[in-house]
């Protein structure tokens, strides 16, 4: 799932992880850097509106586009499953952006220096890879 306080209206927006769906790509309290409008492809990790309930955002990975829409999945076989095996077909106007890349948080309290931030830079900001062998790996199923 992912918490954000308003509709998108720029270009890019930040959003937060909550929940464990993603991981080990995403994790709980990841900051996201979403890119709204982008052009998708399968294996992307995207924001949406859950199907059921649409003011609820949730992230997942791009499986497979098929007539009606995007079948979604979690990264996380483990978790519980609130993806197309539980909702079916996302529409394509529910799919709001690609994840470009995520960040986690600075810690509070930690002085901000030039090489804290430079060591927070090196280690807590990575791109969101697309993983394009998802979508075969769901075919051959």
């Amino acid at each position: 799932m992912v918490d954000q306080g308003h509709e998108p209206t720029a270009m890019f927006g930040v959003a937060e992880v909550t929940g464990l769906s993603m991981v080990p790509t995403l994790l709980h309290r990841d900051q996201l850097l979403v890119h709204y409008g982008a052009a998708l492809r399968p294996g992307d990790v995207a924001v949406l509106r859950h199907p059921l309930q649409q003011d609820l955002l949730i992230v997942k990975r791009l499986a497979d586009r098929q007539d009606g829409g995007w079948w979604v999945l979690g990264d996380n076989a483990d978790a519980e499953i609130v993806d197309s095996r539980a909702f079916g077909v996302v529409p394509a106007e529910l799919v709001l952006g690609r994840v470009r890349a995520r960040y986690r948080p600075i810690r509070a309290g930690r002085q901000r220096s030039a090489g804290v931030v430079l060591a927070w830079l090196l280690s807590a900001v990575r791109p969101v890879p697309a993983d394009r062998s998802v979508s075969r790996r769901l075919r051959a199923r």
